[in-house]
């Protein structure tokens, strides 16, 4: 899951981006209003965590041009200002949800994880495809019932498989879901991890579309199929 974090705050910054890469996002960080509007119009984010009190570009302002723009991003505003009405602001300009700094990691990335579940029209925090479960939270993933451990990149290839049975996404795309700007990218690294996660999870589990790129499977639309 790649998401950009728009902070003018060094200390803050750094710290959100650790925190979440260890929770496994991928993260590209930017510090002024008119760099996060282009990153956005470049990128392909899953989520955008936007300051409002940003230099350039104020947050408030970068939120309604987005908005007025038809970008549908989910946008969670973080903010040290805590008054009613800068939150009402903020809300009804578009952001989804709104966090007072100082906040806890823990607490922000729940806050993410439930926005990214809304996104794609889930309500079950357990992700279910087949006879594979995995937890974003704990980042707990079973076959059968039973637990399998992966890597930081394999739990986030798979979860981006996940979040999108029987969509086929390609290399490009799939190492825009697992890289930030500042990762280094091997040149096999995608087909290096699916090759782990088949022999985890299945060799037929991912399915390679040739000439396209990869899938898995969605029992629900192959059963409606029949």
């Amino acid at each position: 899951m790649r998401l950009l974090l728009v902070e003018d705050d060094l200390m803050v910054g750094e710290a959100v981006r650790k925190g979440l890469r260890l929770d496994g996002f991928a993260v590209d960080w930017v510090q002024d209003g008119k760099t996060a509007e282009a990153a956005v119009a470049q990128e392909d984010y899953e989520l955008l965590l936007l300051d409002l009190g940003l230099p350039k570009k104020n947050g408030l302002e970068v939120l309604k041009s987005l908005r007025a723009h038809g970008c549908r991003i989910p946008v969670l505003v973080l903010t040290a200002r805590d008054a009613i009405s800068d939150r009402v602001a903020g809300l009804d300009a578009g952001a989804d949800d709104y966090l007072i700094k100082p906040f806890d990691l823990e607490e922000l990335a729940a806050r993410i994880r439930a926005l990214l579940r809304r996104q794609s029209g889930r309500a079950d925090p357990i992700i279910e495809v087949g006879h594979v479960t995995l937890n974003p939270a704990t980042h707990e993933v079973r076959l059968q019932g039973s637990e399998v451990s992966l890597s930081a990149r394999e739990f986030a290839l798979l979860r981006a498989f996940l979040d999108r049975p029987g969509a086929v996404l390609s290399r490009a795309q799939l190492e825009e879901k697992l890289y930030g700007w500042d990762d280094s990218i091997e040149s096999n690294a995608v087909e290096v991890y699916i090759h782990a996660l088949r022999k985890k999870l299945g060799s037929d589990f991912i399915k390679n579309v040739r000439g396209v790129g990869y899938m898995v499977n969605n029992p629900v639309n192959k059963a409606a199929s029949k």
